[in-house]
């Protein structure tokens, strides 16, 4: 097995190369990423569409510099001076480079199967760096926390039909999680499999959700469908708007995380559209539709808010700046075609450098494709749209449609197939693969 590293990571004299830290050690800074309580706590007991939006606020500043809120201007000007403000960038550029040349050691150290059926969702634990759900095109959910040996806990679905397409944990209660699947509901769940509430339920078997975002701090939940529907509800599950915000299928729905009144909705109709959830008053009342050439998997919004990344179902990775939404401040060819039976490649954000992490399947028609090319977990910079790495292990060839860092950024999840794959820059040990369940 073996790791890619393009030469522009291997040349650089600079890069200081971080020592790999254990989960126990990083669990107090896993800690900081607990979500404490909702950031507005208001019911929407009106039908009234604005009251039900009114709890959304703009949040303060999501700069990488804090101080308190009580300080004054100047203070905070002078805070920004101590740290030189100026040079936060290139250290941050050369925390990125160190983080790129340790994934040269990066390896498979936990692989499972425990499904029947191919991999269709990863989510991981908000707080706790080795614990990820996952979900199955039958409507399967496993909890797994790779860290500790015992068995995952395991929720059965229904099978052929319940293809899980979103799925989320609850930052209010982590035992606790949000899934939308074929089978033609949105639905708050716990894992022990017992549905605690059901947000929408279509009533015919032609209908079915694809995609789903959910905002605690603002106690809202959106999902799309099959027919191009964006549904707004509240976290109790009253809703807010039904309304039809793409002519076909919505693949896609993204709260900004930042500004989570901003919404950005993906759609085989070949556009993303941005929406601010405080004025929608119809179809026609997005901020932007952004064009793309080929129907489209997915759009994400960077963990700063400050860009969108989508994927097409062909050979095109795009960023977005929201300083420019009408125009892609990158391009980056990357063959990832749609096939029936293969979960839609997603390229995703690394959460804490700007990083994209894409699989990639080879595609003999694509310009720059070579001979026997391999199935690898393609990484790029997100500004210069520049291959940095890949990622590939022999004895996990196949197709790699979705890639996820865990919060703290050191650990990624993959899945091939029905397979789960855990990278990580520890040494690889004699393991078991975990059977289907």
């Amino acid at each position: 097995m073996a790791t890619k590293i393009r030469p522009e990571t291997k040349k650089s004299s600079e890069v200081v190369c971080l020592g790999s830290r254990s989960l126990r050690e990083l669990e107090p800074e896993a800690k900081k990423l607990r979500v404490k309580g909702p950031g507005c706590s208001r019911r929407c007991e009106s039908d009234c569409l604005w009251e039900g939006l009114a709890s959304l606020q703009v949040p303060p500043s999501c700069s990488s510099l804090q101080v308190p809120p009580s300080c004054s201007s100047i203070v905070k000007d002078l805070y920004q001076h101590r740290l030189d403000e100026a040079a936060w960038p290139s250290l941050r550029q050369g925390l990125q480079k160190s983080f790129l040349h340790s994934l040269a050691s990066y390896r498979i150290f936990q692989k499972a199967a425990p499904f029947d059926r191919r991999v269709t969702s990863l989510a991981w634990h908000p707080t706790h760096p080795s614990t990820l759900a996952v979900g199955s095109k039958g409507g399967d959910i496993m909890l797994w926390n790779f860290g500790i040996k015992d068995k995952p806990t395991f929720i059965k679905g229904i099978g052929a039909g319940g293809s899980i397409t979103g799925l989320k944990f609850n930052l209010l209660n982590t035992n606790q999680f949000f899934a939308s699947s074929i089978e033609g509901t949105t639905k708050l769940q716990d894992f022990e499999g017992n549905t605690l509430r059901v947000f929408t339920c279509s009533d015919t078997c032609n209908i079915w959700f694809c995609s789903l975002d959910v905002s605690t701090k603002s106690r809202i939940v959106v999902t799309g469908d099959n027919m191009g529907n964006v549904i707004l509800l509240n976290i109790d599950g009253k809703e807010l708007w039904n309304l039809r915000m793409h002519k076909k299928k919505v693949t896609h729905v993204a709260l900004n995380p930042c500004c989570d009144w901003l919404l950005a909705t993906a759609s085989v109709d070949q556009t993303v559209k941005i929406w601010d959830l405080r004025q929608v008053k119809g179809k026609n009342s997005f901020l932007y539709s952004l064009l793309h050439k080929h129907p489209i998997n997915s759009a994400y919004f960077s963990s700063d808010g400050s860009r969108l990344l989508t994927t097409d179902q062909k050979n095109e990775v795009r960023v977005y700046s929201a300083s420019q939404w009408d125009c892609p401040v990158s391009l980056i060819p990357h063959p990832h075609r749609h096939f029936q039976h293969l979960t839609p490649i997603k390229a995703t954000w690394h959460p804490r450098y700007n990083l994209i992490v894409v699989g990639r399947y080879p595609d003999p028609n694509f310009k720059s494709c070579a001979p026997y090319e391999l199935r690898t977990i393609d990484i790029f910079d997100g500004n210069s749209g520049k291959m940095m790495c890949q990622l590939y292990d022999p004895q996990s060839s196949g197709i790699i449609s979705l890639n996820e860092f865990n919060p703290l950024g050191d650990t990624l999840a993959s899945a091939m197939g029905y397979h789960i794959l855990i990278w990580n820059q520890k040494e690889v040990g004699p393991w078991k693969e975990r059977e289907r369940h």
